[in-house]
């Protein structure tokens, strides 16, 4: 019995899959961009930046490759971020960008898994590189981790499995959805082959979403997928929990804090956030969270739901944080929901601060008249 079990070993010992015992992930992004995405979109750096520190730090080793091979250009990005300044200062990193694998030179055997960088180029050549396809369609095959961030699952609508049916069929799946696309997307989303939310469904995935731009991670097994630039962290760690190491310890950058309390504050922990931020407010982006108020209230389209919830997110910054625009939406929120004696106060006080600021004065007239 023992012969026939070693026998058995010996013969399968071949056909077992090398992502069980590789250390290396590898990290796509897309050829497409141009011009610092003026001329064409290409991927986001945060999204390439922070995964790639993720994966460093819990001994991956890192490929990086795209459709053609060779030097790839980002997005416009923000330089002086941590993260961003970090992968600034290595070489090894930075050298990838000049000289990425071209995807047809690529060996499935070598990865334990695969990430795919988003950013809106991702959606005008990943989907239509068929070696990109098929390395992916391997790897899945091998038992590895097929992941992406944000438009990076635009990677995966047309990957078919040997039985016929989608890599998504029937798994739960995120990315950059329809909302967020009409919040944040409007400059290219005319030129897109398809909608990412709406062509997940139709591949028969179970398309998952937070509010607009707040961290989620969806998990189908192998899978695993991040909606936005704000999963970043979550889902690159999760690719290395996934991959049997537990993540090392880390400080959470400025930004990934912030948006983690907006979302628990949506998810109703208003007082607790207050207090989150009141305590910790030197260590947060309090920009950023009034930033995301501001947007939320800009696409209420008139729903008060809606206004009344990005007026509570300004209201989280407001104390640490002014800005005349930011004033000026607070004014119009509290009008919308007929509250006009603090529309007026705010109203009152921008133009204290700013006698110039005609918006403020033509609402404030406006209130006085009715």
């Amino acid at each position: 019995m023992k012969k026939k079990q070693l026998l058995l070993t010996l013969i399968l010992f071949p056909l077992l899959s090398y992502a069980q015992t590789t250390r290396k992930i590898l990290m796509v992004v897309s050829s497409y961009g141009k011009d610092a995405g003026k001329t064409r979109p290409g991927f986001e750096f945060d999204e390439y930046s922070q995964a790639y520190l993720t994966f460093k730090a819990n001994g991956f080793e890192v490929d990086v490759a795209s459709p053609k091979g060779g030097a790839v250009e980002p997005d416009g990005y923000n330089a002086k971020k941590e993260y961003n300044k970090a992968i600034l200062a290595d070489a090894k990193a930075t050298g990838w960008l000049k000289n990425t694998l071209p995807t047809a030179s690529l060996k499935a055997a070598d990865y334990a898994a695969v990430y795919v960088v988003g950013g809106k180029g991702a959606m005008f050549d990943l989907p239509f590189d068929p070696s990109l396809q098929e390395i992916i369609t391997q790897i899945y095959q091998n038992k590895g981790i097929i992941s992406a961030v944000c438009h990076g699952p635009a990677a995966f609508v047309h990957v078919k499995l040997p039985d016929g049916k989608y890599l998504v069929e029937g798994k739960a799946i995120t990315g950059f959805c329809n909302d967020e696309e009409t919040m944040f997307g409007k400059k290219w989303q005319k030129e897109f082959p398809f909608m990412l939310e709406d062509k997940l469904k139709a591949r028969a995935g179970i398309y998952e979403k937070a509010d607009v731009m707040l961290p989620h991670v969806s998990i189908s097994g192998q899978l695993i997928t991040g909606q936005n630039p704000y999963s970043t962290n979550a889902l690159a760690e999760q690719i290395v929990r996934s991959l049997g190491t537990e993540p090392v310890s880390r400080q959470h950058f400025p930004d990934e804090m912030s948006m983690n309390l907006v979302k628990r504050a949506l998810g109703g922990e208003w007082d607790q956030v207050k207090n989150k931020i009141k305590v910790s407010k030197d260590k947060l982006d309090i920009e950023l969270i009034a930033v995301y108020g501001y947007y939320r209230s800009m696409g209420a389209n008139g729903d008060k739901k809606i206004s009344k919830l990005a007026l509570d997110v300004m209201e989280l910054a407001t104390p640490y944080y002014f800005n005349s625009a930011l004033q000026l939406e607070r004014a119009t929120c509290y009008r919308n929901l007929d509250d006009k004696p603090t529309a007026r106060k705010l109203l009152e006080e921008l133009i204290a601060k700013e006698p110039d600021s005609d918006k403020a004065k033509k609402m404030l007239e406006e209130l006085n008249n009715k």
